[in-house]
């Protein structure tokens, strides 16, 4: 079992097989469950203070679980927790409803495969628990399982529940789904404003409501049987006047992951309901199983098609609209200092569009929690950061919020463009010295982007399976492959791509160290080589760094402009490189 501040993850289906559709799991995996939640409660009863702890505790949709929660609200019922069960949520909508508790437990595996399984954990501040706090709950639960005597204890009398005991809580899941779905509403309404201020609130939805009555939006969505079909996203949209429209409402048809691969069916019914008549539909998203992240496909009016964005596309327009629109809210405060916060191999398209806006880049370590908490030591010091995420996946965070949502996602682009006089696009053009037209589409939106060619994140050539387990001494042996080969291709690479010198980056949790003599100090972190032009200009980049929620090796490259040879060849030779070392 992975057990990383992401997510504790591992395949629950019965027959170990990761594509199993079967509900149930064993009686091993129901003491794995009923350990973490007496681990959680312990740890919540204790930061929180309070003797009863009330306790948010909600699953995605996959076959398993059901008998993951049985298990664990068994286990929270004789801990004497106040359990409030919504049974099939999205993870923002959870973490939104925490934030009225003390805590929460979501069993979940993101985008794993569907017999994988797994479980987030978090107080009430909006997010899962990141790695610091994360370590002390795995080493009680490490230290629980490897206890035989105590773990046959606490299973046996988790399992001593009476029915009357779990029907007390099962009877109050659909006030607890209801007042679920009102507290997200409530705070989708805050993220996408920057406001509590509810007549701001209704001010802003106002103007973009007047916008979308003469100019018609159409979102579709494709659920793929995910727990935001069982969200607030339609009525959201209707509320708005969106027209909305889904396909795979209830049932896991493909893939869960939502990148291009599987972003294809939602392209299809996009083109299918624009062939039909249907032109106001200009978007569309998969989200993932928890729902809490969702990539985006887009009407070409040029190339009159549906075309799919790539991960690093959807961050960046992400970047473009919540920065524009924070200096739309704050420009003229005195005090008011715009950043992003991001991960490591981000690409660096977000520093050129940030430079222009006059905002600064902060970096951390791969992983939700690394970006949130970086984030938050910029906001102490006086940055505002509204918008932060992982680009390399598309997740978009938007401040206050401290988890991926797709709502948030969608309506950073409608905002592009329902803002039209002195509006965000507007802003965005005359700040970076492009001409803007009045009648303007997404399309031309996009055709203003930096351009970069990167290395997709679910691309096979983005994962290497590695026989070394220490991390550290991988990094230390590829740097001298590394250096060995840069004396041999040094030459070459400037003649061919301008490339003249280097520089390595690492980055540990929220913190980035740069211009790194040793390649191994980054030990389970990332690893990012700067490859600059003459003028030390940064113009492309290689990143590496292990999987925290997989058992793989995760690289890409990250290139200045439109040069799919160079990318190609750059992740070629890092991949060469990480092989050689692998074999030392």
């Amino acid at each position: 079992m992975i057990l990383s501040a992401s997510g504790w993850r591992k395949v629950f289906a019965i027959s170990g097989d990761e594509q199993d559709r079967n509900p149930e799991i064993s009686e091993n995996d129901k003491k794995i469950a009923v350990t973490a939640a007496n681990v959680f409660f312990d740890y919540i009863k204790k930061i929180s203070g309070q003797e009863i702890p009330v306790i948010s505790l909600g699953i995605d949709t996959r076959p398993t679980g059901p008998a993951i929660a049985d298990a664990m609200i068994r286990a929270l019922i004789k801990k004497g927790a106040i359990i409030q069960y919504s049974a099939v949520t999205s993870a923002p909508e959870i973490m939104a409803y925490a934030k009225k508790l003390d805590g929460f437990i979501y069993i979940s595996a993101s985008h794993n495969p569907i017999g994988h399984n797994g479980i987030k954990f978090g107080t009430n501040d909006g997010g899962v628990l990141n790695g610091t706090e994360n370590a002390k709950l795995v080493k009680d639960f490490t230290e629980r399982l490897n206890d035989e005597k105590s773990l046959e204890e606490a299973y046996k009398l988790a399992y001593s529940c009476t029915t009357s005991e779990l029907k007390k809580v099962y009877d109050v899941s659909d006030s607890s789904k209801y007042n679920a779905l009102n507290a997200y509403k409530n705070f989708i309404n805050e993220t996408i404003t920057g406001t509590e201020n509810k007549e701001y609130q209704q001010d802003f939805f106002g103007m973009l409501d007047t916008f979308i009555a003469t100019n018609p939006i159409g979102v579709v969505c494709d659920f793929n049987g995910s727990s935001r079909h069982r969200c607030i996203d339609k009525d959201f949209f209707n509320e708005h006047n969106i027209n909305f429209y889904s396909i795979n409402d209830n049932e896991i048809v493909h893939e869960i992951i939502p990148e291009a691969e599987n972003l294809v069916h939602v392209a299809a019914e996009m083109e299918r309901l624009q062939a039909q008549g249907h032109k106001e539909v200009v978007l569309g998203y998969m989200p993932d199983c928890d729902g809490d992240r969702g990539n985006i496909v887009y009407w070409d009016d040029k190339a009159k098609k549906a075309v799919i964005l790539k991960a690093q596309e959807v961050f960046s327009l992400s970047v473009l609209s919540e920065l524009t629109y924070s200096i739309w809210q704050h420009g003229d405060e005195k005090d008011f200092k715009a950043a992003v916060a991001v991960n490591c191999p981000t690409s660096m398209r977000i520093e050129e569009i940030a430079k222009k806006l006059g905002a600064q880049v902060f970096r951390a370590e791969v992983g939700e929690a690394n970006v949130v908490n970086l984030a938050k030591e910029k906001r102490a010091e006086g940055y505002t950061v509204r918008i932060l995420g992982e680009g390399s996946n598309g997740g978009t965070i938007t401040y206050p919020a401290a988890v991926r949502d797709p709502l948030n996602t969608v309506f950073a682009i409608i905002k592009l463009l329902g803002m039209r006089e002195n509006g965000l696009f507007q802003m965005w053009c005359e700040k970076s010295g492009q001409k803007f037209k009045e009648d303007f589409t997404l399309t031309d939106v996009l055709s203003t982007l930096p351009v970069y060619t990167t290395t997709g994140v679910s691309e096979p050539r983005a994962v290497l399976h590695v026989k070394s387990n220490d991390h550290a001494k991988l990094k230390a042996n590829f740097q001298k492959e590394f250096e060995k080969s840069w004396k041999e291709k040094a030459p070459e690479l400037e003649k061919k791509y301008g490339i003249n010198s280097w520089e390595a980056v690492i980055t540990n949790g929220t913190k980035e160290t740069r211009n790194v003599k040793d390649f191994s100090t980054s030990g389970k972190g990332g690893l990012k080589i700067l490859l600059k032009d003459k003028s030390e200009t940064s113009i492309a980049f290689i990143w590496m760094r292990g999987s925290g929620t997989e058992p793989v090796f995760r690289i890409m490259c990250d290139v200045k402009g439109n040069n799919p040879e160079m990318e190609k060849a750059l992740l070629e030779w890092e991949t060469k490189l990480i092989q050689a070392a692998d074999k030392i």
